[in-house]
């Protein structure tokens, strides 16, 4: 099925383990619901020479670093030569994939993590999905519900869609970087190779290759 929105300006679909997730989603977060069965299927059909089951719907690659004082919960998948750290909470429906970082008291729930991630230091990532090596700041944070729990809106250029989805963070694109102590609010987009000042308190979409000082201060990322 033919992407409304378009993933080229946003995700390499090759840097990931659930390519294959969005092959008929119109819409990027479609995949958000799907995580947790897709997870379930996948997982059993892992090689056995690659990957080992920890528990019930939990796979984790053997070449994977797994601190023994972190909790994940199923399901889960965690992909070749990932590492997670001490204090990691992984609280189910995640993919974290390969050579990605969940470091020391970050938070992923429902998410869907492109090789090479990292999200290092005290992150909340709930219900979204970061491109291949996006990178978080120390205390930056998805914020997936809004204030009066309604379904998450998505202001695209020409419409805006009802996601109807009551919980959604953000659609974060490849080599984006968000720095320290920002927040992502809910149905934020993020176009690849752009950059978030820290302290930012981002909505909306932001186009690939920019730099974001804050609402109304956004720059191409050559300047």
């Amino acid at each position: 099925m033919q992407q409304i929105v378009d993933l080229g300006n946003l995700l390499d679909l090759d840097k990931t383990i659930a390519k294959f997730l969005f092959d008929e989603v119109d819409y990027p977060w479609e995949v958000l619901p799907k995580l947790k069965v897709f997870i379930e299927n996948l997982g059993p059909i892992l090689p056995a020479d690659l990957y080992e089951q920890r528990s019930e719907n939990v796979w984790v690659a053997k070449s994977a670093k797994v601190a023994p004082t972190a909790c994940i919960m199923a399901p889960c998948i965690i992909d070749e030569d990932a590492e997670i750290r001490h204090g990691a909470f992984i609280r189910g429906g995640v993919i974290v994939g390969k050579g990605a970082v969940v470091g020391n008291s970050s938070e992923i729930k429902n998410a869907l993590l492109f090789d090479g991630v990292q999200v290092p230091h005290y992150n909340y990532i709930g219900d979204s999905v970061l491109g291949y090596k996006a990178h978080f700041g120390a205390g930056a944070i998805t914020s997936n519900v809004k204030n009066d729990n309604s379904n998450v809106i998505v202001k695209l250029p020409l419409q805006q869609v009802d996601t109807g989805l009551r919980k959604f963070g953000a659609i974060v694109g490849d080599y984006v970087q968000v720095g320290c102590n920002s927040v992502l609010n809910p149905g934020t987009m993020i176009g690849k190779n752009t950059s978030i000042y820290p302290l930012s308190n981002v909505r909306g979409i932001i186009l690939a290759d920019k730099i974001y000082k804050g609402e109304g201060k956004i720059t191409n990322r050559l300047c």
